[in-house]
């Protein structure tokens, strides 16, 4: 996901997107202990949307 992808987002939808992230993030982070996770770039890409998300909700929030 690109960041400009991101800022087109409401503030709703990043929160939808952020809740969505975090379930991948533990179900990934699950499956790499259990040592069942194929693709292990997907670790930290959905790290780095998570960042890149909170980023723009926070630059958002303090717009208003």
């Amino acid at each position: 996901m690109k960041i400009d992808e991101i800022r087109g987002f409401t503030p709703d939808q990043l929160a939808e997107q952020l809740v969505s992230l975090k379930k991948e993030q533990f179900n990934l982070r699950f499956q790499k202990a259990t040592g069942q996770v194929e693709k292990t770039h997907r670790v930290d890409e959905v790290r780095k949307n998570i960042a890149r998300i909170k980023t723009v909700l926070r630059t958002k929030q303090a717009q208003a």
